[in-house]
């Protein structure tokens, strides 16, 4: 193996070794959001005239489990290493800044497309399960994984400290997840909300992956891409600039 696929199956196997808290924790956490809202609201909401609760939650809980673990390994793969020590053996290794990017990335996505394949097929016993536009689904869940695993990793670089890393988590990261439409349709929200929802880079992750599955969504799926896309260029190039420069692991 190249030297950037060795630090990948290094990454893999970090969370792999505990994968029952890496993996499936979070695919019982997503169930439990399904049975307590689909539960309560399930007969009392039809989305889009014509959806179910229950079968509109579904893709937004795909989409969150993917990108909260994501970014979740991304950084405290990184926090870990820094407080621990361990970084510095990464560091007399002969890696380029891109080889490092591609392996925390690489890694961290594959973690989020795995907690959210194990949502998916948990969520099958509740709702039938609809593929509109299965690129779309692919395109969404890579782009989305990729963004929130790039911003972990700059996460990473930035914190110190544990609480330091829990505080962008819980300050940035959970809140724009939660606001961004995994539970409602923005269309439900009087128009100032809206407005502040089409601000949240997030809503047209989740939005998009929605259109996978059934067809529609609260805006174009190629606005949502453009978005996303945008945004995962933007914060790769400050996570590679940062990366390159060593910010705060080198010095």
């Amino acid at each position: 193996m190249t030297g950037w696929q060795t630090l990948l199956y290094k990454e893999v196997l970090r969370f792999w070794k505990v994968g029952f808290q890496t993996v499936a924790a979070p695919v019982l956490t997503s169930l439990l959001y399904l049975l307590i809202f689909g539960h309560v609201l399930e007969g009392r909401v039809l989305v889009y005239d014509r959806l179910s609760y229950t079968a509109f939650l579904v893709p937004g809980l795909v989409m969150m489990g993917m990108l909260q673990n994501a970014f979740a390994n991304s950084s405290s793969s990184l926090i870990q290493s820094k407080i621990m020590g361990s970084l510095v053996f990464i560091l007399l290794t002969p890696l380029s800044h891109r080889a490092w990017f591609a392996a925390y990335v690489g890694a961290s996505v594959l973690r989020g497309l795995m907690v959210g394949l194990g949502v998916f097929i948990a969520t099958l016993f509740f709702a039938a399960p609809q593929f509109a536009a299965p690129w779309w689904i692919a395109a969404f869940a890579l782009l989305g994984t990729a963004l929130l695993a790039t911003l972990g990793v700059i996460a990473g670089l930035w914190a110190d400290k544990f609480d330091q890393m829990a505080a962008f988590q819980n300050f940035l990261i959970m809140p724009m997840t939660f606001l961004s439409g995994v539970f409602y349709s923005i269309q439900s929200l009087p128009p100032f909300w809206q407005t502040v929802s089409h601000l949240n880079p997030f809503f047209y992750m989740i939005d998009g992956f929605r259109y996978g599955f059934f067809g529609v969504s609260d805006v174009s799926p190629w606005i949502s891409l453009g978005i996303v896309a945008l945004a995962w260029a933007g914060v790769s190039l400050l996570a590679l600039r940062l990366l390159r420069t060593g910010y705060k692991i080198r010095n």
